[in-house]
């Protein structure tokens, strides 16, 4: 009970830290309380480092780490010049039309990677973006990682939590594909809508710099064309193992690592250059969080939390299932998704039965756990990885800077589910 006492307390503190901004970085406060959940015996080394259940998540941490290598030398290449000033010329400098292509690119590929090297990939493009048009970055990086989180939703491989969720309940890419794209394609365009209203003053344009950025040549701004050449091919390498890693046998963060040593080994980019862009500080508060958050495990507060759901809408699966979509939306907006769905999967699965009936509680836990991510700063993995790089360009975003809006997104997106995941399972199936 101590031990389950001492969790929350360290968990609340650091998390008015990083939410109040004042008194420490975000990394500061997740590493302080890593560090006191170890040294008040809460958890231990075996459990903090090697633990996949309590510990730190590895695969996380060195996929970010490989992505961000692979990032920084295609920086080199001009390549995110190039991209940003062809993106302004397809919606013709228009901002509004320019976020609605971005959301639809970012959900897009979000689906088909995964919505954190998706991050990685867009949001360097987004801010040369908004610097050559004059238009303010974050409500442009806001509406992004909105989408990659919703996007990621829809297939196996999107967002980390469908992962677990799929092994649990031995579920293919397929089933994903088949019962949760479709309302995805729905959310996408709420999204929109919302960003329209959210985000109205981000959509008022600087004419001289419109017509400077239509009369450019994207092709002048590659600069090193033998390097773009290697970067894509090992890049598409990296992307087709990550589809393919299924029956490859690796997993993402070991694709990602192979990728990045390849791309310095075949290129003549130095390990400094290669190393400059990563962001170390982003890494370090992954690993605190993880660290606090098996704290909880550890401690048993995330299974009693858990178990208690459950408990109570024993006997009736509607409401099950509500409380399943939306505390699983409440909770993943506190804590981090991923290690949230390794906690409430095996009470899911218990439920489920052997027979994988009903089914509809694997996609309300998705759909909570991955959406209820776009409610807060440190909801998803990519949500930090977009604050740490917004961070890095001089354009912080705040924690309630993020949460303002993205309680209104997840609120919204949840609602819709709801009643998506009541019609097709319930109403309609009757």
């Amino acid at each position: 009970m101590l031990a389950a006492i001492a969790a929350c307390v360290i968990f609340l503190g650091a998390y008015v830290l990083i939410a109040t901004e004042k008194w420490a970085t975000r990394t500061a406060a997740a590493l302080g309380g890593a560090a006191l959940v170890l040294a008040l015996g809460i958890s231990d080394a075996e459990a903090a480092f090697f633990s996949e259940e309590t510990g730190v998540d590895w695969n996380v941490v060195f996929l970010l780490l490989g992505m961000m290598i692979i990032v920084s030398v295609m920086r080199e290449t001009g390549v995110f010049e190039y991209l940003a000033i062809w993106a302004a010329k397809r919606a013709r400098g228009r901002p509004f039309t320019l976020m609605v292509l971005l959301i639809l690119i970012t959900a897009t590929a979000s689906a088909l990677l995964d919505n954190v090297t998706t991050v990685l990939l867009i949001a360097p493009v987004t801010i040369l973006l908004c610097q050559r048009l004059a238009l303010p970055v974050v409500p442009y990086l806001l509406a992004e990682v909105f989408a990659s989180n919703i996007g990621g939703t829809a297939t196996l491989v999107g967002d980390p939590p469908n992962i677990i969720i799929a092994s649990r309940g031995g579920l293919s890419f397929n089933d994903f594909l088949l019962h949760l794209a479709p309302v995805v394609v729905v959310l996408i365009a709420v999204l929109i809508g919302l960003c329209r209203w959210r985000f109205a003053d981000a959509f008022r344009s600087d004419e001289k710099r419109v017509a400077e950025i239509l009369a450019l040549n994207e092709r002048e701004a590659i600069q090193d064309h033998r390097l773009l050449v290697q970067s894509l091919v090992v890049l598409g390498l990296v992307l087709a193992a990550f589809v393919l890693s299924p029956v490859l046998g690796y997993e993402p963060s070991v694709v990602a690592l192979l990728g990045a040593g390849l791309l310095i080994a075949v290129t003549r980019v130095t390990t400094e250059t290669a190393l400059q862009d990563v962001e170390w500080g982003t890494l370090a508060f992954f690993m605190g969080l993880f660290i606090m958050v098996g704290g909880l495990v550890e401690s048993g507060v995330l299974d009693a939390l858990a178990n208690s759901v459950a408990d109570f809408a024993s006997g009736n699966l509607l409401a099950f299932t509500g409380v399943l979509l939306w505390g699983s939306g409440l909770l993943s907006g506190i804590v981090d998704n991923i290690p949230y769905v390794a906690s409430m999967s095996p009470v899911a699965a218990g439920i489920v039965g052997p027979d994988g009936e009903p089914q509809v509680l694997w996609w309300a836990l998705a759909l909570g756990a991955d959406l209820g991510g776009n409610a807060t700063l440190i909801g998803a993995s990519a949500n930090v990885v977009v604050a740490g790089i917004a961070a890095r360009n001089g354009t912080p975003i705040g924690f309630w800077q993020f949460t303002r809006h993205g309680l209104v997104i997840a609120g919204a997106t949840l609602a819709v589910s709801t009643l998506y995941v009541w019609l097709r399972y319930f109403a309609l199936a009757a």
